[in-house]
C-alpha cells in the first residue's frame, strides 16, 4: 500500500461528506486506503460514511479521545509507505495525492510534507508554512508584530512570511490539516504525542521529524481548500486556552528547563491577556447597542423632563429623585428586553422588529403603571413622550452606524444576494430547489456552463467567468462538484481572489451547500433542515423560558425538589440551564443518528420522547419525535413537556 489517508471527524458531517467525495476522486484505489476516525459525533457522521462511502475504513470511538489518539489509532492499523493526516473541512484537487507521492519518492530526505492551503474565499492561509515557535517567535506573533511586518524574516518567522508562497521550500513546521509523513520516519521518531489533546501535536511531530534527521517541505505545486474552524471555533476562549497550553507542553518537552519555565510563564501570561481582551471584546460587541440604546433613552427622559415639568407643575416643582434613580431605569430595562425578544438587536437591523419590541414594551409598562400605587405613578405622559422620542433616537443611532459602515451594524434594506451557479442545468436546478427552501432574498441571474461550450439555457461559460460576474453583479458563486473538478474550482477561486466574491460547493446527491467567507468564520452552509426551532425568535423565547423556569425552580426549591426523582441532578440542572450549558427541553439523542440534519440545540434535560414515554421504543420512533419537536416548535410545547415529565428534571443522561 502506497498511501493511507486518515481523517479525524467530530460533528462536521456535511464537510466530511464533501471532503470524502474529493478524496475519492484523488485516490488510486489500488494503492491508497482511507480511514475515518469518528470521535463520538452526534450528527450522524458515522451513518453517512457507512451509507455513502462503504469503502472507507471507519473507526467509531464511543468518546472523544482527542486528535492525537484518534490519528494514532488509524496509523497503527494502516500499513502503507506514506501516511496523510487530513482535516475533514478540506477539499483536495484530483491530482493532489499523485503529486505529493511523486515529490516524496524523489526526495528521500523528506520526512514530512505540507501543501499550499487557501480558505473558503480563496485567500492564502499563512499556516501552510511555519517556523518553530521559539520564545521570540511566539512573542512577535502573540503581540501582533508578525501582522505589522508580514514579510519580515525576523518578526514573521512564525509564518515564514519572507518565503514565496508559490514556491516549494524546506520549512520547520507543518500543519495538521494536511500533513504527509513517511512511514519510515514515524517508525523512527514515533507517532503523535498523545499528551496533546488538540493543537500543538503537529508542531511537536514536525520538530521531532527534523531532530530525527529528516526534512519538512512546503509543497506549492498543489492547492487545497481548508475551511478552518469547523470542529472548533478559532475565536473562542477555549481555543485560546487549549492552543497556548499546547505551546507550554511543547516547550516543557523540547526546551531547556530554564527556557521552558520562562516560555511557560510568558505563554500563561499571554493566555490571560488574550482571554481578558477576548471576553471584553465579546461583551462589548454584544452589549454595545443595548447599552447605547439605554443611554439614548435615559437622555430622552432627562431632556424632556424639564419641559413637561413646566406643564405638570405650573407653580413650580420637579420629579422626585427616585424617578430618575429607579423608575426611568426600570422603564428602559423593560424596553431593552422587549426589543431583544422581538429581534430588534438582530443584524442587519430591521425597523419593524425594533418598533414592535418598543411598542410591546410600552404596552407592558402602561399595564404595570396602572397597577402601581398612586405615589409611584409619576407621569403617564412621560412614558408616551419617552416612547416617541426613544423610537426616533434609537433609529438615529442605527442610521449613523449604517452610514459609517461599522462592521455588520447596518439596516436590512431587502437587497437580494445575487448568486451564480456553475453546473449543468439539471444539477443547477437541484441546487436552486435547495436554495428556495433554505435561503431567502436571493436572486439567481442564471446558470453558468461548466465547460467552454455555451448551449441554450446558460448565461455564459466558465471561460467568461470574470465578465459574467461583472455584468450580472454576482456576489456568490456556487460550484456543482458533479460537473466541475476540484482543481478547476480552486483555480477559479485563486483567479478571482482580488474580488469580493463568496464561494460555496454543492456535492452531488447532498442536501448541503458548503462554504466559508473568511479565515475568521466557521464554515457557512445552506442545508435542508427543520427550520422552525432554529428561527432566532424561537431561540430567544426558548432561552427566556429556560431562565424563567430555572429561577422559579430555584426560588421554590424546598417544594419543587420533592417531586423530582434525582434531587442532586435537579439542582445541577438548574445551574446548567441558567449558565446556558443545557436547556430544559431538547432532543432525545441516545443514538448518534437521532439528530442528524436537525438544527443544533443545547443539550436537553427532557425531550418529547421522554414526555411521551417512547424512549424504550424503536430508535426510528424517537427520531420522528425529534423531527416533530423541531418542525412544530412552540413555547407551549416546552411547557407541556416540563409539566408531564417534571419528575425527570434531575435526569443527567
Amino acid at each position: 500500500m502506497k498511501l493511507s489517508v486518515i481523517i479525524v471527524n467530530y460533528n462536521v458531517i456535511h464537510f466530511l461528506e464533501q471532503c470524502l467525495r474529493t478524496v475519492e476522486l484523488a485516490i488510486d484505489k489500488q494503492n491508497t486506503n482511507v480511514w475515518v476516525v469518528d470521535n463520538n459525533s452526534v450528527d450522524g457522521s458515522c451513518n453517512m460514511v457507512k451509507e455513502k462511502f462503504p469503502w472507507v475504513n471507519l473507526i467509531e470511538n464511543k468518546h472523544n479521545p482527542g486528535f492525537s489518539i484518534a490519528n494514532n489509532q488509524a496509523i497503527k492499523k494502516s500499513n502503507s509507505e506514506y501516511v496523510l493526516l487530513l482535516n475533514p473541512d478540506t477539499v483536495v484537487e484530483e491530482d493532489t495525492f499523485s503529486k505529493i507521492i511523486n515529490f516524496m519518492d524523489s526526495h528521500p530526505e523528506a520526512g514530512g510534507l505540507g501543501v499550499k492551503m487557501i480558505d473558503g474565499k480563496g485567500n492564502f492561509l499563512p499556516e501552510s508554512k511555519r517556523g518553530l515557535p521559539t520564545p521570540s517567535v511566539a512573542f512577535y506573533k502573540i503581540f501582533g508584530l508578525s501582522k505589522i511586518f508580514p514579510k519580515s524574516k525576523k518578526f514573521n518567522q512564525y509564518h515564514l512570511g519572507h518565503l514565496d508562497k508559490n514556491k516549494t521550500h524546506e520549512v520547520e513546521i507543518l500543519s495538521g490539516a494536511f500533513m504527509m509523513i513517511r512511514r519510515e520516519t514515524l517508525n523512527k521518531v514515533g507517532l503523535l504525542d498523545e499528551t496533546f489533546f488538540m493543537y500543538g501535536e503537529d508542531i511537536d511531530l514536525s520538530y521531532r521529524i527534523i531532530k530525527g534527521g529528516y526534512k519538512n517541505y512546503y509543497f506549492a505545486d498543489t492547492t487545497i481548500i481548508h475551511y478552518k474552524g469547523e470542529s472548533t471555533k478559532k475565536g473562542s476562549l477555549n481555543y485560546v486556552k487549549v492552543f497556548y497550553n499546547a505551546m507550554v507542553i511543547f516547550a516543557q518537552k523540547h526546551f531547556s528547563s530554564t527556557n521552558a519555565k520562562f516560555y511557560s510563564f510568558f505563554i500563561n501570561t499571554a493566555i490571560y491577556i488574550r482571554a481578558g481582551l477576548s471576553i471584553a471584546f465579546q461583551i462589548l460587541k454584544k452589549t454595545f447597542l443595548p447599552i447605547t440604546d439605554a443611554l439614548i433613552l435615559f437622555l430622552c427622559f432627562y431632556f424632556i423632563a424639564p419641559l413637561w415639568e413646566n406643564i405638570k407643575y405650573p407653580e413650580g416643582g420637579n420629579f422626585p429623585p427616585e424617578y430618575f434613580m429607579y423608575a426611568v431605569p426600570s422603564y428602559i430595562l423593560i424596553w431593552i428586553i422587549s426589543i431583544w425578544i422581538f429581534g430588534g438587536y438582530e443584524k442587519p437591523f430591521r425597523i419593524l422588529k425594533q418598533l414592535k419590541g418598543f411598542l410591546w414594551g410600552t404596552a407592558i409598562l402602561l399595564i404595570f403603571y396602572s397597577l402601581l400605587p398612586e405615589t409611584m405613578r409619576y407621569s403617564r405622559a412621560m412614558l408616551v413622550f419617552g416612547t416617541l422620542s426613544g423610537v426616533f433616537g434609537l433609529n438615529i443611532i442605527r442610521s449613523i452606524l449604517h452610514l459609517l459602515n461599522i462592521s455588520d451594524n447596518k439596516y436590512y434594506l431587502g437587497k437580494k444576494k445575487r448568486i451564480g451557479i456553475i453546473g449543468t442545468i439539471p444539477e443547477a436546478q437541484r441546487i436552486i430547489n435547495i436554495l428556495e427552501i433554505t435561503a431567502s432574498n436571493i436572486d439567481i441571474p442564471g446558470i453558468i456552463c461548466p465547460d467552454n461550450n455555451n448551449n441554450n439555457g446558460y448565461i455564459g461559460n466558465i471561460s467568461q467567468i470574470e465578465e459574467i460576474i461583472r455584468i450580472n453583479k454576482i456576489e456568490e458563486l456556487i460550484f456543482c462538484s458533479e460537473n466541475i473538478q476540484s482543481q478547476t474550482i480552486i483555480q477559479i477561486m485563486l483567479q478571482l481572489g482580488g474580488q469580493n466574491i463568496n464561494y460555496k460547493i454543492a456535492s452531488p446527491d447532498s442536501l448541503a451547500i458548503i462554504g466559508s467567507n473568511s479565515i475568521d468564520t466557521a464554515g457557512e452552509l445552506y442545508t435542508i433542515d427543520i427550520n422552525n426551532i432554529s428561527k432566532s425568535e424561537n431561540k430567544r423565547l426558548k432561552r427566556l423560558l429556560d431562565v424563567c423556569f430555572s429561577i422559579s425552580f430555584l426560588s421554590f426549591l424546598p417544594l419543587t425538589i420533592l417531586f423530582v426523582k434525582q434531587k442532586v441532578g435537579f439542582v445541577k440542572n438548574i445551574f446548567s440551564v441558567l449558565t446556558g450549558y443545557k436547556s430544559w427541553v431538547g432532543y432525545y439523542n441516545a443514538d448518534n443518528g437521532l439528530i442528524q440534519n436537525l438544527p443544533s440545540l443545547r443539550k436537553g434535560v427532557l425531550s418529547l420522547s421522554l414526555a411521551k414515554n417512547t424512549t424504550k421504543e424503536k430508535p426510528e420512533l424517537c427520531e420522528k419525535m425529534n423531527i416533530i419537536y423541531a418542525q412544530n416548535y412552540k413555547l407551549s410545547t416546552d411547557i407541556d413537556i416540563i409539566t408531564k415529565a417534571f419528575r425527570y428534571l434531575g435526569n443527567q443522561s
